[in-house]
């Protein structure tokens, strides 16, 4: 019976591991801070199976450490932690940005000038909320128009882990001058159906984010 009612919970909160992974990088939950199942069910309004097998999904994310009868918490990942995994993340996120220039369709096309045209905005106006808004939906449309699963899915996971730390990037004096024209040369090289020019792009924003974290170390 148990096991029958824990299999009807897990399908009715299908989507409680996504809630959970927005509040963990929406820094609604702090590092290193205890989740307590109970407290999770109530406030997400789910069985304690399904909480429970939320926090194991995330858990095998990275986003969350489970220490031996200590109960789960969020995982701190630390300065030097963040830098190994952008530079894991630069040959991917290369990949991916050469796939999205050589298939990039007319819809695609025209999402990019969209954000294009928000970041512009965004950064006029110092709306640096916006704007990081903005700098997610690229690189997951990104992801999404290289139709390459197996790096999507690497770089889903890696770019959970370091969220944290380049949502406090974004909002450094001075970071986002630097990043959204970064950013625009990457849509303007996979708008014009240049792989080499898209995955060069890439590489000078991503080197850049490393210099900022290794100040920061």
């Amino acid at each position: 019976m148990t096991n029958a009612a824990e299999s009807v919970a897990t399908e009715e909160r299908a989507d409680l591991t996504q809630e959970i992974r927005e509040a963990i990088l929406g820094g609604e939950f702090a590092p290193n801070q205890r989740l307590i199942e109970a407290d999770i069910s109530e406030r997400f309004d789910a069985s304690r199976a399904s909480v429970r097998l939320a926090l194991l999904n995330l858990a095998g994310e990275g986003l969350v450490e489970r220490p031996p009868n200590r109960g789960a918490r969020v995982r701190a990942i630390t300065v030097a932690e963040a830098i190994e995994i952008v530079e894991v993340r630069i040959g991917l996120e290369e990949l991916c940005a050469r796939k999205a220039a050589e298939g990039l369709d007319d819809d695609g096309a025209r999402v990019l000038r969209g954000i294009r045209e928000g970041i512009e905005r965004a950064v006029a106006s110092s709306d640096l909320v916006e704007y990081g808004r903005l700098n997610q939906e690229l690189d997951r449309r990104v992801r999404e128009y290289s139709h390459h699963e197996t790096a999507t899915q690497l770089l889903e996971r890696l770019r959970a882990q370091s969220a944290r730390h380049q949502f406090r990037l974004a909002f450094l004096p001075g970071r986002a001058a630097t990043s959204a024209p970064e950013h625009i040369a990457i849509i303007d090289a996979i708008l014009a159906r240049d792989a080499d020019a898209a995955a060069a792009a890439t590489r000078v924003h991503l080197d850049g984010i490393l210099q900022v974290l290794r100040g920061l170390d």
